[in-house]
């Protein structure tokens, strides 16, 4: 076994040197060799990612109505007073409106989304999400429908909006994460080097740009403020271990967005809280970096490639 693994490591040191690559089960001679050139022939061994400006934009706003359709679970279970949970849930229902729409854009036509419908497929993060953001569009309408329509002391108030608000806050979650793994199941280097990181850096800056939403709309709940604090302390922590894997050659789009969902509002909300304008001033840094995030780790892995 030893002498077998030998003579395949003087194959591959000898392939590197000569130039050999190779195809189709055959060896090429005179080929550029990949690490050197970066392909096949001088082709990109990898196809970039075709994906147009609308599936940042999805990601971003699937992943806030996700966020903020758990904080509207959170808020009407718990009975928390004034309008937090009906506004929160009114975010989510919008998110989950508009999300299909950008995923059609960006796949030319209907009849492709719908076919991605044929099958569930587990194993398939590009199938969860899917049949996540079908089903999470009725469940935020319906909690929404709830805090809209059911007094606090009717029936409907009970157990059926118990169980839609679980479901819609649920698979909330799991839309404001499975981008992060659809990202890091690809090919891409760049997005699968950093599979383990990617799902807790979207989950973290949707609930900071979520609840800066409702805080730019006015409301100003101490857990709201809270829930945005773990969520900059959280992006710090991802941008600071991003770096330190080797992340020093990731694009300015990243960083920025790393910067305005982590160090900027988590400054804002701590150092300089005493100042005036300083919460709303960090509720609108974390959506910014939350959108800044998307965008740039979608142009990371096309440039990644080409």
């Amino acid at each position: 076994m030893a002498d077998r693994e030998g003579r395949l490591d003087a194959l591959r040191d000898e392939a590197a040197r000569t130039g050999r690559v190779a195809a189709a089960g055959a060896v090429v001679e005179g080929a550029p060799f990949p690490a050197a050139e970066g392909g096949y022939y001088g082709r990109p061994l990898l196809k970039p990612p075709v994906w147009t400006w609308e599936i940042p934009l999805y990601f971003f706003v699937g992943g806030i109505a996700g966020v903020a359709a758990a904080i509207g679970a959170v808020a009407a279970l718990s009975g928390a007073a004034g309008t937090l949970a009906r506004d929160a849930h009114a975010i989510a229902a919008a998110g989950a409106l508009i999300s299909p729409l950008l995923l059609i854009s960006d796949l030319g036509r209907p009849a492709r989304f719908l076919n991605m419908l044929r099958v569930f497929k587990r194993q398939s993060p590009m199938s969860v999400g899917a049949w996540t953001l079908v089903l999470f569009g009725p469940a935020a309408l319906g909690a929404l429908a709830f805090e809209l329509l059911a007094p606090a002391d009717s029936v409907l108030a009970g157990t059926p909006a118990i169980a839609v608000n679980l479901i819609a806050a649920l698979l909330g979650v799991l839309l404001a994460t499975y981008t992060g793994v659809l990202l890091g199941v690809s090919a891409i280097p760049i997005w699968w080097r950093h599979a383990a990181v990617l799902p807790w850096h979207f989950a973290a800056s949707s609930l900071g740009a979520a609840a800066g939403s409702l805080e730019l709309i006015g409301h100003r709940d101490p857990a709201l403020h809270l829930l945005a604090l773990v969520a900059a302390v959280a992006e710090t922590g991802i941008a600071a271990t991003l770096y330190l894997r080797g992340g020093r050659a990731m694009g300015v789009a990243i960083r920025l967005g790393e910067l305005g969902s982590g160090l900027l509002p988590l400054l804002l909300r701590t150092v300089f809280s005493g100042l005036p304008g300083t919460r709303p001033a960090a509720a609108m840094a974390a959506i910014a970096g939350a959108l800044l995030t998307r965008v740039g780790w979608i142009r990371a892995g096309r440039e990644d490639v080409t």
